[in-house]
């Protein structure tokens, strides 16, 4: 088996996740977008461990290792998109910028002309 085949596949697959993750909004595309450079660097280490011949297969026990930190981070990235969308209605990325002051993200959105008076409020 050639080392470019996998190579360019690989790259292919980090230039689409990278692509995901500077254009898209939305906290759930962002996170598979994460996975999908995960995937190409596993499809590296795999490739490497087999070209290289390696007789402890170190690039298939760090694939494992890295499925396994991916699967954690999926896990919790999940719970706080969850835990965002429950609190802001939306799993817009712009949108969760203000998370700190909840006057401020009033004043962000489109809220109602009570915003004004809770800002006040804030600032006072």
């Amino acid at each position: 088996m050639h080392l470019a085949y996998p190579a360019v596949l690989a790259a292919l697959l980090f230039s689409v996740g990278v692509y995901g993750v500077l254009a898209r909004r939305n906290a759930v595309l962002v996170l598979m977008s994460v996975e999908l450079m995960l995937n190409a660097v596993n499809l590296n280490l795999v490739a490497f461990d087999v070209w290289l011949r390696d007789s402890l297969h170190a690039g298939q026990a760090l694939t494992l290792f890295t499925i396994t930190v991916a699967a954690a981070e999926i896990g919790l990235g999940l719970a706080i998109v969850l835990l965002l969308f429950r609190a802001r209605g939306t799993a817009d990325i712009d949108r969760a910028t203000a998370l700190g002051d909840p006057a401020e993200a009033l004043a962000t959105e489109e809220a109602p002309a009570g915003a004004e008076a809770l800002k006040g409020q804030a600032t006072a």
